[in-house]
Formats: structure tokens, C-alpha cells, sequence
């Protein structure tokens, strides 16, 4: 699950949810969450629609997302 989708779950900014796992990373080891490069998405752009046409959102990405597997997000859910 992409820290987007997370953060919408939490009903925060993903920003916002990004900050929390900086803050607290030894709480997600790397088999928890993982920060994308740029050749995953690149990769994942034929796999899923990452841009949302109607705003032009998600062409230019500033930041790599992270990426939370489910042990991921059952500890961000329960921590």
C-alpha cells in the first residue's frame, strides 16, 4: 500500500503521515515500509494510473512515496 492510500485511511496529508514514519522509523524496518525509486514507479506507471488527469496531479513527483507492505500497515495500525 502506497503512503497515499495510507494517509487517506488515517484521514491525514500524506505529508503528514510521512513525517510520523521519519520520526519513528525503527518502527518500520525495511519489511515493514520502503521508500520507491525513481525505477519503481517508473515500472509501476504501466500497471497502475498514478496520474490523475482531471488536476494534472501526480506528473511530477517531488518525492519518492513509501510503500508499506501488510505487516506495514497492520503496525502503523496498531503501534
Amino acid at each position: 500500500m502506497l503512503d497515499r492510500d495510507l494517509a487517506v485511511l488515517y484521514g491525514v496529508e500524506t505529508r503528514v503521515l510521512n513525517q510520523a514514519v521519519k520520526r519513528n522509523i525503527e518502527r518500520f524496518p525495511e519489511r515493514f515500509c520502503f521508500q520507491l525509486n525513481q525505477k519503481d514507479i517508473d515500472s509501476s506507471k504501466s500497471q497502475i494510473v498514478i496520474l490523475d488527469k482531471k488536476s494534472g496531479r501526480g506528473s511530477n513527483i517531488k518525492y519518492m512515496p513509501y510503500a508499506f507492505t501488510e505487516a506495514g500497515v497492520l503496525c502503523s495500525l496498531l503501534c
